[in-house]
């Protein structure tokens, strides 16, 4: 498999650096690369910054990680199956990005959105050696996707910012509500913010995210 077979935009460090820090981006559901990466011209200079496009073509520039079956109850609307083939494909695009832009493999950031964070939180939880930081905007923890005997993965490097809007009409916030809990019992560091929105990202939510991840460049 070609392990950057995911088409994808990119951000160099602004600065010279031997082995940068990486911040991989992933999309929602019917989005796309140029969705999240206009923040990349104002998140910290010393990251390498890049953008995923998910692999499953819905139509014209949008794409999706994973079906979503609308029709069906909230415990199984999530295709599981195409869920995990998206984390497998995720996992080979940052050993890629890794191999080919030599950054520090040790201070990997991931940000996602939506159904971009239910991978991001998924693929933390279960490779926390693969990534240390994951910003976590506008999505819960889906536990269908969490390997078997996953709470035993040492996770002393990770940590979360976690966010949702309080109006989100697209994912309930009572769902992201309960990640602080799950992370607190593994022993995750996190942090949780609400803001008044809907289904984005709100200019203060931006500045904080910003904010915790200068902390830990």
């Amino acid at each position: 498999m070609d392990k950057l077979s995911l088409e994808y935009l990119i951000r160099h460090p602004k600065i010279d650096l031997k082995n940068p820090p990486l911040l991989v981006m992933l999309h929602g559901y019917g989005s796309n690369e140029q969705d999240l990466f206009p923040f990349a011209n104002e998140l910290p200079d010393e990251l390498l910054i890049v953008s995923a496009r998910a692999p499953l073509n819905m139509d014209y520039n949008s794409y999706a990680w994973y079906s979503i079956h609308f029709n069906n109850d909230s415990s199984n609307f999530s295709d599981i199956p195409e869920a995990k083939d998206a984390l497998l494909i995720i996992e080979n695009f940052i050993e890629g990005v890794k191999e080919k832009y030599k950054v520090n493999p040790n201070n990997t950031f991931l940000l996602g959105f939506s159904q971009g964070t239910i991978l991001s939180t998924a693929f933390a939880l279960n490779n926390p050696d693969k990534v240390q930081h994951v910003v976590a905007l506008s999505g819960y923890i889906n536990t269908q996707l969490l390997r078997e005997n996953f709470e035993k993965n040492n996770f002393n490097d990770l940590d979360f910012f976690v966010s949702h809007g309080t109006v989100d009409q697209v994912i309930p916030v009572d769902w992201a509500r309960k990640t602080p809990d799950f992370l607190n019992n593994l022993s995750i560091k996190n942090t949780y913010h609400e803001y008044h929105v809907g289904h984005g990202v709100a200019p203060q939510n931006f500045y904080d995210l910003n904010t915790w991840i200068k902390k830990r460049i």
